[in-house]
């Protein structure tokens, strides 16, 4: 699965969560969130590495319009000499030269924006997948943070009172695998 998949699946699994009573949290199963995230961290390298593949292919595409274009260049410089001799193919010859010369720079220049636009549109879209990857990560932690015993003596209005019963933890007793304690 790519990174894309194991986002969905995460998303689905917290839309698909029970939810606790009286309460904006919800119940999931622990064991397989975890292994999303641990499938995610396995797809995340992935990636990272297509991503270091597509600068490199970029560079490679720099370096041989680079190395075309100097052959370009050469060309035009020898077959310039060549016709130097004569006055008349002279003049035609420096034009074309010029000509050649220039059409060579358009073309290498081409090149490189055509590399650069490729690379942009890759990295942007890697971009996309870690920025959703980072709203998904963020949203479920938030989720998470929602259930913690220090958020629910937060939300009473300052604190317990004397005689107030300490508050219960919600256990999702299908992912636990066992009975509640004192139950």
């Amino acid at each position: 699965m790519d990174v894309e998949a194991y986002i969905s699946q995460m998303e689905q699994q917290l839309t698909d969560a029970r939810p606790v009573p009286l309460s904006a949290s919800v119940m999931i199963n622990r064991k397989d969130f975890e292994e999303l995230v641990a499938g995610l961290r396995t797809a995340l390298p992935d990636e990272l590495r297509r991503a270091r593949w597509v600068l490199k292919e970029r560079d490679e595409v720099l370096a041989q319009a680079s190395r075309e274009a100097e052959q370009m260049l050469a060309d035009a410089r020898l077959e310039r000499d060549r016709l130097v001799s004569e006055t008349e193919v002279v003049r035609a010859a420096s034009r074309e030269a010029d000509r050649i010369v220039s059409e060579a720079r358009d073309h290498a220049r081409d090149l490189r924006l055509e590399a650069e636009d490729y690379v942009d549109s890759k990295l942007a879209n890697f971009e996309i997948i870690l920025s959703r990857l980072m709203t998904a990560v963020g949203k479920g932690r938030e989720r998470l943070r929602g259930r913690l015993p220090s958020d629910e003596l937060a939300g009473d209005g300052g604190g317990a009172q004397p005689g107030d019963q300490p508050p219960r933890r919600v256990y999702d007793h299908e992912s636990a695998g066992a009975e509640p304690p004192g139950g």
